[in-house]
Parts: structure tokens; sequence; C-alpha cells
């Protein structure tokens, strides 16, 4: 298939898929329910996220050749999503679910050999070599990408741009970089969210059914994300065309979500409580606790991750020193927490820049 016939496929079927998708939530009570944490009007179709894998596994089959590493993630993300839709249906325990994780994470890591094992010149005392530490490093990773996307998965529309931006962040990489298999794989999903989000938003077709992507779907999101990351960092691993990706360059790709998840668990760990306790203290609610409209929060933080994107491709595309970017990003980070302390400011400053549009 061509590039262009399998993106087509891919946003055709994920829209289809969504539609049909919705009575069968209906009858599984598959559905989000209002609730102290959850302010959304009525039950929602938690459908978003099924209909997001189901898409991308079946376009993969099609236009891909089939091989050991392909099918490797193809078991483990269906694996990941019966757990997410589980977890949806019946609100597995935080134990259960991470075990869950990591036995189904395994089947990519071990399996198929896929691994992050070199981090770069880091700390510009020569390259860090991880070897078969990246094995636990690499399970790690997913471990933190799916909980990231998870956590920021609380208005509409956030968790599917967020999704989408990092995805077509691997296709920019990819491109310049000379990969094939990488920017295919990553186009699909990116076009498989297009119908999500629509329908998520409300926008551009106001009168469709709202769905949610569920914990299955941020669940199969992180997955594919650092499968994604690994293949652009190591290309080999699926005898892709290319030049390898800088570890160091990926971290902006999920900037937002990972510097959210950070900045909470180490504020739940000040207050010793668990840092996988639910609350509402996330980025999202903290624009929307400051008086921010939830659209208004969609589009800062969305132009925040898009400006991030940004930075960090052009540090790649002009090979600054590998620990200079790392310091760049923690900078980023330092900023992102003096921001979050002063959000009224961020607030005025959106204000004023919109005011008459």
């Amino acid at each position: 298939m061509e590039t262009w016939q399998f993106m087509i496929a891919a946003t055709v079927l994920a829209a289809i898929l969504n539609q049909w998708l919705i009575p069968i939530a209906w009858r599984l009570d598959l559905v989000d329910k209002p609730s102290a944490r959850k302010t959304h009007n009525g039950n929602v179709p938690l459908v978003g996220g099924i209909s997001v894998f189901i898409t991308t596994i079946l376009v993969y089959l099609l236009a891909f050749n089939f091989s050991e590493n392909l099918g490797c993630f193809i078991i483990s993300s269906a694996l990941m999503v019966l757990i997410g839709v589980i977890d949806d249906r019946f609100d597995l325990s935080v134990s259960v679910r991470i075990i869950g994780q990591l036995l189904i994470a395994s089947i990519i890591v071990f399996g198929s050999g896929t691994y992050i094992s070199y981090l770069g010149d880091l700390f510009g005392l020569g390259a860090i070599e991880l070897g078969v530490w990246g094995l636990p490093f690499t399970l790690l990773a997913i471990m933190a990408a799916m909980n990231a996307y998870n956590m920021v998965d609380g208005i509409d529309g956030l968790l599917g741009l967020l999704s989408a931006i990092a995805f077509f962040g691997i296709v920019l990489l990819g491109v310049t970089h000379g990969q094939s298999f990488t920017v295919n794989a990553a186009l699909v999903i990116t076009c498989a969210l297009i119908p999500f989000l629509m329908r998520n938003t409300g926008f551009p077709i106001k009168r469709s059914r709202k769905i949610f992507m569920g914990d299955a779907g941020s669940m199969f999101i992180g997955l594919a994300i650092v499968w994604l990351l690994a293949l652009l960092t190591s290309p080999s691993h699926i005898n892709d065309t290319g030049v390898a990706v800088r570890p160091v360059a990926v971290l902006w790709l999920i900037a937002v979500p990972l510097m959210d998840m950070v900045a909470i668990m180490v504020r739940r760990l000040v207050k010793g409580q668990s840092p996988f306790k639910p609350d509402r203290n996330h980025l999202h609610h903290i624009f929307l606790n400051a008086g921010a409209e939830p659209k208004h929060a969609l589009g800062i933080i969305g132009i925040y991750a898009l400006s991030l994107l940004a930075l960090g491709l052009f540090l790649e595309w002009l090979a600054v020193a590998e620990f200079i970017v790392l310091l760049i990003y923690v900078v980023v980070f330092g900023v992102y927490c003096f921001t979050l302390r002063n959000i009224g400011y961020t607030l005025r400053m959106w204000d004023i820049l919109t005011r008459n549009r």
C-alpha cells in the first residue's frame, strides 16, 4: 500500500469503528460515569482506545511485511488493551494493573529484543551504553509512558492531542533521519486518532456522540510510543533504513506528559502520599482550578507541547551536544514548575492574546 492509501484507510476505518463500538459499549456498560474526580455530563462510552488499537493493527497487517518484532508488538498491544478494558469496566487495583502491564510489556522487550540500549553522551563524559540494563530500563520507560498519558486524560481532547503531537514528532524525526517503517507506523496511529479527536472535542462536528479514550487507549498509546521511540533510536531492531535518532531528542516528543507525571509524583511523595494516588492536581486541573475554560487549557497546553517539540527537533537537527540538550530540558522543566506556581500570570497573558479573537 502507498502511504496516502493507508493514511486514508486508517482515518476512515477509525471513524467507522468509533460509531460501531458505541452501542456495544452501552450493552457492556463500558462507559465513564461522573464522579468526584470526573465532572463530565452523563455517561460516556470508552471506545476511543479500542478503535485506535483495532485500526492500527488491521492497517499494520495490510500495509507492512510481517516480522517477529511486529508480531510481538501486536500480541502485547492486544493484551494491554484487554487489561485496559477490564480496568475501565471493573476498576482494577493499582498493583494488579502494574503487574499486568509489566508482564505484557515484557513480550516486546524480551520476545523481540526491542529495547533502549544506548542513552548517548548525556553528561559530556562519553556514551552511556546500558547493555543488559536496557531491558529493565525499557520496561520502566513503557510503564512511565502509559501512566504519563493516563494522567493527562482529564479534559476533552488533551490525551488525543498530546498523543498525536508525539506521533507527529516521531514522523518528523523519522523522515529527517531517513527511516521508513517508523514513519509509516507513526502515521497510521496519527490518522487513527483524528476521528477520535473529532468526537472527543465535538470539533468540527458538534452533534456527534462523545467518546473517551479510556485506560485501554492510554495503555496502548504509551506502549506504542515507547516501541516506536526504541525503533527510532535503534532502527536495526526492525531492519529499518536510515540513521538512528539520538535518545535525548525523543524526550521532547513526550515532554508535557512526562513533566506532568514527574512533577505530580514528586508532590505526592513530599506529602507522604502514594505516587499513584489519584487527585485533581494535574496540569489541566491546575488551569481549570485557576479559572481557565477547558478549551483555553487545551489550547495553552497544546501550544506548549508543540513549542517543546519544535525546540527538540531544532536542537536535534542542529546536532547540539547531547549534554547541552539535556541541560536545556532540565531548565525547561524548572520553568514548567515555576509556571504552575504562578498560573495566574499565564492565564492573564492568554487572555490578552486571545481577547480580540
